[in-house]
């Protein structure tokens, strides 16, 4: 399979809402809107990280500079598509995304250690970060999304992430997408991807409806809702 590589730099908004605000701003947004080209899709990501979890610790701190990596497919692998090797950075607001595609089998390899697919940028990018963490799969978390884009302004983009679910155990992305709520049933978590600020006509939506920026990391809630049962449950290891 031949490698894509992608890379782009957008700004994200995250809003947190519950199954009331989600009609009430969709009766109103939808009109404007569009299917993207992966329009409706279960989202499965394998998030790696150190043994201490110092990537999501730092994350969660909301520094002016973070980095994630993580294995993602659209819909569960069946070997026929490929999955996206990922590395995510956010400085000062801005999100700069690197990825590439690859088999299943040459991606985990890749990750556990192997020889990198090709000799490109974006495969040193990733390969520093590797090396300089010595990072392992942590924690799977999966979504059922449906992604738009503006009728007038393509670069404007919404996706709606339904049924978020995690798992620690099976971290296999081929092993199916099931998993345990990580939000209320119904919630609903929507993010605005722009090239720059936000038109007008959307902050006015956003404000009648008291849809507000949530600030909502999954990997990060996982974890949090991962110390909150160990403290709960006696295991003291605030790792």
């Amino acid at each position: 399979m031949k490698e894509t590589q992608l890379s782009f730099q957008r700004y994200e908004k995250k809003y947190l809402m519950t199954a009331d605000q989600y009609a009430a701003l969709w009766a109103e947004l939808s009109p404007r809107l569009r299917p993207d080209e992966y329009f409706s899709n279960t989202i499965c990501s394998l998030y790696y990280d150190t043994d201490d979890y110092s990537l999501i610790r730092h994350s969660i701190q909301k520094p002016v500079y973070k980095e994630k990596l993580r294995l993602r497919s659209y819909g569960v692998p069946d070997g026929k598509k490929g999955v996206f090797v990922e590395l995510k950075k956010k400085f000062k607001g801005i999100v700069y995304k690197r990825r590439i595609e690859l088999p299943i089998e040459q991606a985990m390899d890749w990750l556990s250690g192997g020889p990198a697919p090709d000799d490109s940028q974006i495969s040193h990018e990733i390969d520093w970060v590797l090396q300089r963490y010595s990072l392992s799969p942590k924690i799977l978390i999966c979504c059922d999304r449906e992604a738009w884009v503006d009728r007038e302004n393509p670069d404007l983009r919404f996706t709606f992430d339904k049924n978020i679910r995690y798992r620690e155990d099976e971290l296999d992305l081929s092993l199916g997408s099931q998993g345990r709520l990580l939000l209320d049933e119904g919630s609903v978590l929507m993010e605005i991807k722009m090239p720059e600020t936000s038109p007008l006509w959307l902050a006015e939506l956003l404000s009648r409806h008291k849809v507000f920026p949530a600030g909502f990391s999954k990997y990060g809630k996982s974890y949090e809702q991962r110390l909150m049962e160990n403290y709960f449950s006696g295991v003291m290891e605030f790792v």
